[in-house]
């Protein structure tokens, strides 16, 4: 046996001094990390095993022996470095630490800057491929499961941050979770989930609930209301399970303090999605690559997701187009697919690649799937991407701070993983003969009306748990002899996500009375006059964002100014009702940025389309950074989004000081039950 100073004798003699680890327990780097393992003299004294780059004495690994605990935590898998747990610390030149494997799949992507504060390493570690296993979470105990579990996976995840070239066909999605059900329990779950959504809960508001008999009405507003009413809370054992795609901009601009932000950003995603979840990540810059395959939020998937989303390094032009179509591809090629799925755009910058972005090509490009886009700072073309998500039935999000990327995306997040119905269909059909439908106002949702107005539908796509939705139908009345006038029923349809059964439930016969005459006149019921108000507030959005496009800045400012004026004397505003008095201080807002040519090319743009991207859909957007309650940030919001936007807010704190993240990701033991 060679003493310990013979070693290190030999070690000089070969002038290696700095390969040589500094204790008889650590292992060389290209050694597996597993402190249950001797080594012996020969690998000890093999240059073969030590690393393929001189490190300096700042780039000491260490396993630690003590049995206190650390503090210190990995800023890239952002979990504990524990210490007497077996696994390598790397410690770098700017003295910011991480697990030695981690940031060597760090440095397989390019990344030769610190994750932390962006400091250029002059040499990098490096550790043997073959052996590139992850860091897992767990105690030592569990790590023979853990292991196993990430083995089971195909070798297309397990090369998640291995850099290999990607296939030709995105077919290599993993299997969706196999539900076993023991006999008998079957009927019992299905039931189950078909009280889950109790109903589709509908109303119909008239305008009035009496017309004279010898009057005759035209452009008669019925207002139909919808909402998915559910029993509880939707939890992670009783929503519908999701196939999520992100296409990230990794380009230059994103460089620094955004990209540190989104990474937490995403890990704040992946930590919240379930075991039945899937998540595929798309990283564009000049080009787009994907970075792992649809894999489940398992424990061993979503550690693959951390790191391979913290490896992402900020460099190129920006190709959103290439981007949207590798997102697309992943969902169009998978096998198997989730009763959900969804694309989220986020960028910073112009597409610097296609210089045309006609409508109809996104379309084309983009499947039937819903891609909710999220532009942050002053130089994002929020015009193409609120148009990506127009044509694809989705939301934009303007982010103007990018402090609170992670808000904006968790309160997406809280929806999508609250799916209630799917696919939702209202028909309208005209009771009496000479009932006419001569319109639907239904923002972006698709309708028609048939040629002899009698009948219509509104296409409404999906609704989350308690989310609601509101449209106009506006209809001739007859003169009518009788004491009243049937005028609509409703009939709807929609898909249970989590049974797949078609549900049709039909409405109440509305009707209004018919008197002789009527003493006065009657009052327009408050939910009519709000939905009227907040249509004719879209259309003067939309009219000014026309004029402001085409340099006429006063005249946008008046449009809206003009319709403020109108608002002020609805009977809602006279009352202080909190619709009016939020969406009257929203225009305002948006005045306030087309003041000037340069506000509105940093900010009123944006604004201007995330606001009427909210209005059209009936969806909640994020808009600037403002965080106020009265302000139309938190319209539409659902109780899922504002549950996962508190927990955002609880987990991301901010030093005013460096303007930096100093709080890590919950780990996953203490990381609270995913939806």
């Amino acid at each position: 046996m060679v003493s310990k100073w013979k070693k290190m004798k030999l070690a000089l003699s070969l002038n290696l001094c700095n390969y040589l680890p500094r204790t008889l327990e650590e292992e060389p780097p290209s050694l597996a990390l597993n402190s249950a393992e001797t080594l012996s003299d020969a690998a000890l004294l093999s240059p073969l095993n030590w690393p393929m780059t001189p490190t300096p004495s700042s780039y000491r690994r260490r396993l630690s022996r003590s049995s206190s605990k650390s503090s210190k935590t990995c800023s890239i898998c952002l979990n504990k470095m524990k210490e007497g747990c077996g696994h390598a610390i790397f410690t770098a030149e700017c003295s910011h630490m991480f697990h030695f494997h981690c940031i060597a799949s760090n440095v397989k992507h390019g990344n030769q800057v610190c994750p932390v504060c962006r400091a250029k390493w002059k040499e990098i570690p490096i550790q043997k491929p073959s052996l590139d296993l992850p860091y897992y979470p767990f105690d030592r105990c569990n790590n023979d499961a853990a292991i196993s579990l990430f083995r089971c996976l195909p070798p297309s995840q397990r090369a998640i941050t291995q850099g290999h070239p990607e296939p030709a066909t995105f077919d290599d999605d993993e299997r969706l979770e196999e539900q076993i059900v023991f006999d008998g329990e079957t009927e019992v779950l299905k039931k189950e989930n078909r009280d889950y959504v109790r109903m589709m809960d509908m109303k119909m508001y008239p305008e009035v609930s009496a017309v004279p008999q010898s009057k005759s009405c035209e452009n008669f507003d019925v207002l139909v209301h919808l909402k998915a009413v559910t029993g509880d809370q939707i939890s992670q054992y009783r929503r519908a399970p999701i196939d999520l795609v992100t296409v990230l901009d990794i380009s230059g601009s994103m460089g620094g303090t955004k990209l540190a932000l989104l990474k937490r950003a995403m890990g704040f995603v992946i930590q919240n999605l379930g075991s039945s979840d899937r998540l595929s990540v798309i990283a564009f810059s000049s080009t787009a690559r994907r970075l792992f395959p649809l894999t489940r939020m398992s424990d061993a998937g979503r550690q693959l997701a951390l790191q391979a989303v913290n490896s992402l390094v900020a460099n190129g032009g920006t190709n959103i187009v290439d981007g949207l179509r590798k997102g697309a591809k992943v969902m169009e090629d998978r096998l198997e697919r989730n009763s959900v799925a969804s694309i989220i755009l986020l960028s910073d910058g112009r597409d610097t690649y296609t210089t045309n972005h006609p409508d109809p090509s996104y379309k084309v490009m983009l499947p039937q799937i819903s891609v909710h886009s999220f532009g942050f700072g002053s130089d994002h073309d929020a015009s193409v991407m609120h148009s990506v998500s127009e044509v694809s039935g989705g939301t934009f999000s303007f982010i103007e701070s990018e402090s609170v990327i992670q808000d904006a995306l968790a309160q997406c997040i809280g929806g999508l993983l609250s799916v209630a119905v799917q696919e939702l269909r209202v028909e309208i059909e005209g009771v009496s003969p000479n009932v006419r439908l001569s319109s639907i106002k239904a923002g972006s949702y698709s309708s028609l009306v048939t040629g002899d107005g009698h009948s219509g539908l509104v296409d409404l796509g999906d609704l989350y748990a308690d989310e609601e939705r509101d449209f106009l139908v506006s209809i001739n009345i007859p003169v009518e002899e009788d004491g009243h006038t049937p005028l609509l029923k409703l009939r709807c349809l929609y898909i249970n996500p989590l049974t797949k059964e078609i549900t049709t439930l039909e409405s109440h016969v509305l009707q209004i009375r018919r008197p002789e005459y009527v003493a006065e006149e009657k009052v327009v019921p408050i939910e009519v006059v709000r939905q009227r108000n907040r249509f004719l507030a879209a259309e003067a959005m939309a009219q000014a964002r026309t004029l402001a496009e085409h340099g006429d800045l006063e005249a946008a400012v008046k449009a809206i100014e003009n319709f403020r004026l109108v608002l002020a004397e609805t009977v809602a505003a006279k009352s202080c009702d909190r619709f009016c008095v939020a969406l009257d201080s929203e225009l305002k807002e948006m005045q306030g940025r087309m003041r000037s040519s340069h506000m509105y090319e940093a900010s009123g743009r944006a604004y201007i389309l995330s606001g009427l991207s909210s209005h059209s859909w009936q969806r909640a957007t994020a808009r600037g950074n403002s965080r106020d309650s009265s302000s139309f940030v938190q319209a539409y919001q659902t109780p899922s989004m504002a549950e996962m936007l508190r927990r955002s807010q609880a987990m991301f704190l901010v030093s005013p000081s460096h303007h930096r993240l100093i709080q890590p990701l919950l780990s996953f033991a203490s990381q609270p039950k995913p939806r």
